[in-house]
């Protein structure tokens, strides 16, 4: 169970400090609603994430092992891709690119519908915590649910942390960003290549 917890947390916090347009929406409410009011958008992927796990579960469980080895390379290769574009985003940091102010009328059902129409919530529930989730819950749904936790404590942790940075603190805001960035590359490049271990052998 506890591999499963560990991959969960690892994931999160990967998921988490990953720039997308989630994260930017998160950011850009903070920085011009205070971090206060944009707090609330933290939770958005327990709003979103439902119906993409669940798409992307009944499509996986019903795939042959041999497919499902497949899956595991592929979503190794992918993670790999997202731990290099997170070691760009970190070695060309830029602490001065502004954030556009959004409108006061924007709600956690908008950061939900951000994260929802990004791909990358997809991809990332296809090909990486999709069928780690399966096989955990195969194995016995507790693993599955300590997936499900660790993940989801640390993303809404990590993106909390995020919004109140970047909201009472501007300054420290982009260093800190940078340095999870790094992290993340790491985190990432980890599980890629135990990824391509679970599909190769």
């Amino acid at each position: 169970m506890l591999i499963y917890l560990f991959q969960g947390i690892g994931y999160g916090f990967a998921a988490a400090s990953q720039p997308g347009p989630f994260q930017a929406f998160l950011v850009s409410q903070s920085l011009t609603r205070g971090w206060k009011r944009a707090l609330p958008g933290a939770l958005a992927p327990l709003v979103s994430d439902g119906p993409i796990i669940l798409l992307c579960v009944l499509v996986l469980s019903q795939l042959p092992d041999w497919l499902q080895q497949v899956m595991y390379i592929l979503g190794g290769l992918f993670v790999l891709y997202l731990a290099y574009g997170a070691f760009k985003s970190w070695r060309d940091y830029d602490e001065t690119i502004s954030h556009p102010e959004l409108s006061n009328q924007q709600t956690i059902l908008k950061a939900a519908l951000t994260n929802a129409l990004s791909p990358g919530a997809y991809l990332f529930w296809m090909f990486i915590t999709g069928p780690l989730l399966v096989q955990g819950w195969r194995e016995t749904p507790i693993h599955g649910v300590a997936l499900l936790v660790g993940f989801y404590a640390t993303l809404i942790s990590g993106l909390a942390v995020i919004i109140v940075i970047f909201g009472s603190a501007a300054r420290l805001g982009p260093k800190l960003n940078r340095a999870l960035l790094g992290i993340s590359s790491i985190v990432l490049f980890g599980f890629g290549l135990y990824q391509l271990w679970k599909g190769i052998f």
